[in-house]
């Protein structure tokens, strides 16, 4: 099975950008399956039904999100409509939505896509790692999953090694996202992990993280009034990550960077 998972999306040009290549990557890497992380995927915050609606037309079967979630306030009320919108599974149960989607992909196999959030830096929220036993204690890679994909959202770069570690050989892959830089450790872990810390993301480099530059920098220097935090406007580099696993075990046998476009050099992988 080949996943393509495709970092944070971000504003306007980043959704343009996804239009604009992700067409014509599902054709040329032969994807089973592909999930967008949209965190920041309308203004910069969170994703509306809109949006979404529009990403599923585009051949995209989930889209995670992370921090942002909640930030447009429709997906409060509509996300129990979508099932393939997820938000971080260890929210508390009170919360709407999902974290998990089991799914059947064009070829008959089962996939579970497996979305949870970090604790290091981030807002206070339950344990990602007993989040995770949870569910693999249902759902067991090579017996009634043919693959399981965790997006991991996190800041501290340690956490997400840490869970990649933890989970090795009980899921297919771990990739992060939040951070918005990709980076350069792809790696498949001795038990058959698929891992990268973060699959960058989806939107205009010439900028801080994904925001006007001008703006970040205001903010760090302590200029007064602080300028609002708007997309960046330029052309958006796609920036993703393409795992292939093992149809048998469910076990990853390749991890590669996937980028297009803008101004990061291109990256398109051979398996």
């Amino acid at each position: 099975m080949k996943i393509l998972f495709i970092g944070d999306v971000v504003g306007r040009t980043g959704r343009e950008a996804l239009k604009a290549h992700l067409p014509e990557l599902r054709e040329k890497l032969d994807t089973d399956f592909v999930i967008v992380n949209a965190d920041n995927a309308s203004h910069g915050r969170g994703v509306t039904v809109k949006v979404f609606k529009e990403f599923l037309e585009l051949g995209v079967d989930c889209v995670t999100g992370g921090d942002h979630v909640w930030d447009q306030k429709e997906i409060i009320t509509s996300i129990d409509r979508y099932p393939n919108l997820l938000r971080p599974y260890n929210y508390i149960d009170e919360n709407p939505g999902a974290g998990m989607l089991e799914a059947n992909t064009l070829g008959g196999k089962k996939i579970v896509v497996i979305h949870i959030q970090g604790r290091v830096f981030m807002p206070p929220i339950a344990c990602p790692f007993k989040a995770v036993d949870e569910i693999l204690a249902r759902k067991r890679l090579g017996h009634n999953a043919d693959a399981i994909f965790v997006d991991f959202h996190a800041e501290a770069t340690s956490e997400k090694m840490a869970m990649a570690q933890y989970l090795d050989g009980r899921v297919s892959s771990v990739v992060g996202t939040h951070t918005h830089i990709p980076t350069a450790d792809c790696q498949v872990f001795p038990e058959g992990t698929a891992f990268q810390t973060d699959a960058g993301m989806t939107g205009d480099y010439n900028s801080v993280i994904g925001v006007k530059k001008e703006a970040a920098i205001r903010r760090l220097i302590g200029v007064v009034p602080r300028a609002p935090f708007i997309p960046a406007e330029e052309e958006a580099t796609l920036c993703g990550t393409l795992v292939q696993t093992d149809d048998a075990t469910g076990k990853a046998i390749n991890i590669a960077p996937v980028r297009v476009g803008g101004r990061l050099a291109e990256s398109i992988p051979e398996f």
